[in-house]
């Protein structure tokens, strides 16, 4: 019997390993997705963005665009996807050779309390390797933002 090796070109577009984060906030779902949803000011607890730029400008909705100006100079462009008010918005942009998807989910646990999951896939090209170091690098940022959010988020 003849043991085979996975065809490498499936290899290199194949996701990237999901990249998962899961939060509970003190706020109602609605005022949860209203202070996300004002992306321009993403940077006071997201350190490793220095702007975001919505088009068109004002409320998020689904024919949202925008560029995100990252602390260390790179840009991003991102295009909405699916738009579901109170449940979900998921956007789509490039980064190198990668197509990058992040989910941002909106789960009411009570009148109170709002359960965020953030769900960050790559795909394309060299997914494999550089989709690796990507999830590594934007884990480590997730991991300090996210408490910057959980208290900006429960302090409002």
């Amino acid at each position: 019997m003849r043991e085979t090796q996975p065809n490498r070109a499936s290899q290199a577009s194949r996701p990237m390993k999901e990249l998962r984060r899961e939060f509970t906030v003190d706020l109602p779902v609605e005022e949860a997705w209203r202070h996300l949803a004002r992306l321009e000011q993403w940077p006071s607890w997201a350190k490793h963005i220095k702007q975001i730029e919505v088009q068109p400008p004002g409320e998020l909705g689904p024919e949202s665009t925008g560029r995100i100006h990252l602390s260390n100079g790179v840009k991003c462009v991102f295009t909405m996807t699916e738009f579901n008010p109170y449940r979900n918005w998921k956007w789509v942009g490039g980064f190198l050779w990668l197509t990058v998807h992040y989910d941002h989910r909106f789960e009411e646990q009570n009148s109170t309390q709002t359960k965020l999951t953030w769900v960050v896939e790559a795909k394309g090209f060299g997914a494999s390797v550089v989709g690796r170091l990507f999830a590594k690098i934007y884990s480590k940022h997730l991991d300090k933002a996210i408490p910057l959010l959980i208290e900006e988020m429960n302090a409002s």
